[in-house]
């Protein structure tokens, strides 16, 4: 019953079957170890963050290049504000008791002694940086040569969070803080990172560093583990279009077997039409191969068919009729001759 499985088809079968469930077991096995990668990144990352806030400030230059382990650091640098270069960054929430509001960043280019200039988020201000109202609001940086303290952040990009997209920024303004972004607008080096102080001038509130890419819960990580789920769903659907088509082969072999729904030449159909080969028609009669069919036709069974029973019997009806009348006739007229011969 089960040699089916020998057949060149089904060896296609099993071998994709036993090579695919392996492997979207392993693949679904890695989603699920890139997920947890994440989440023991994010829970380090808070740590970090934690220690960071009571750990003493580095200087900058020590801290540089800024990654997972370097960011949210607290970060000093000595230098001078550039006061003719000061920019907003609009488009940024923060959240407080009131929930997230909507507002913009102040930021300031703090020229170091080393010369290359530090983007310094100095705090942020609810409101449109668009409105002179609310812009009119931002106090001037320190004079002289001042020390600032905060969090280092890597710069920038279209993904990160909290970065609006949408076209270029307009004068006096910066839709995202990277050193590729300031490059045009600064006529000196700057660091390809920056800080947000903790301590800030009134009424500017301090913004909180953001966690380093790649660190925390983000959607990415959510990927991951729905690509897990993906993958293992792939292994049981395998599995099960494997069993499947292994019960029909198998019904259909028993059936088989047992002479179910196999075609036998001239047997009788279940409404008495015609078999292969001299079945019993539908009014009873053998219908032998070749004869007429309805029109008169050879059929492919080979069976009479109305008009063809309909002329053979009218034929007969005209041999009976012209062999009746003559064996009649000459009947009667013997046995008259006869009858008179005796009499006389």
């Amino acid at each position: 019953m089960y040699r089916f499985l020998l057949t060149p088809r089904w060896w296609g079968i099993n071998v994709f079957a036993v090579l695919a469930i392996p492997v979207c077991i392993f693949m679904g096995s890695w989603q699920l170890s890139r997920f947890e990668d994440r989440v023991d990144s994010h829970r380090q990352q808070e740590d970090r963050s934690a220690r960071a806030k009571t750990a003493a400030a580095r200087p900058l230059e020590q801290l540089l290049p800024v990654d997972q382990v370097t960011s949210g650091r607290q970060a000093s640098a000595r230098g001078h504000y550039d006061a003719g270069h000061q920019l907003l960054v609009p488009g940024r929430t923060l959240k407080d008791k009131h929930g997230e509001r909507q507002g913009f960043y102040v930021l300031t280019l703090l020229r170091t002694d080393g010369g290359k200039a530090l983007p310094v988020v100095r705090g942020w201000l609810p409101g449109d940086a668009g409105a002179k109202a609310d812009t009119a609001k931002v106090p001037a940086p320190p004079k002289g040569e001042v020390t600032v303290t905060g969090a280092l952040q890597a710069s920038e990009n279209q993904g990160s969070d909290g970065v609006p997209g949408g076209g270029g920024p307009a004068p006096g303004r910066l839709t995202m803080i990277s050193a590729a972004s300031l490059v045009n607008i600064v006529p000196y080096d700057v660091y390809d990172a920056w800080i947000t102080l903790t301590d800030t001038q009134a009424p500017l509130r301090a913004v909180p560093p953001a966690a380093a890419e790649g660190s925390g819960l983000d959607l990415k990580a959510f990927q991951n583990l729905g690509y897990t789920g993906e993958w293992f769903v792939f292994a049981g659907f395998v599995v099960f279009m494997w069993f499947r088509l292994f019960r029909r082969e198998s019904e259909a072999a028993r059936d088989a077997a047992l002479g179910i729904g196999v075609e036998v030449e001239g047997a009788v159909g279940a409404d008495g039409a015609v078999g292969a080969d001299g079945a019993v028609g539908a009014d009873g009669g053998v219908w032998p191969e070749g004869c007429a069919g309805s029109d008169g036709a050879v059929g492919a069974t080979g069976g009479v068919g109305a008009a063809s029973r309909e002329a053979s019997g009218r034929t007969e009806e005209g041999r009976d009729e012209g062999g009746g009348e003559g064996r009649g006739e000459g009947s009667g007229e013997g046995r008259d001759e006869a009858a008179r011969a005796g009499r006389a």
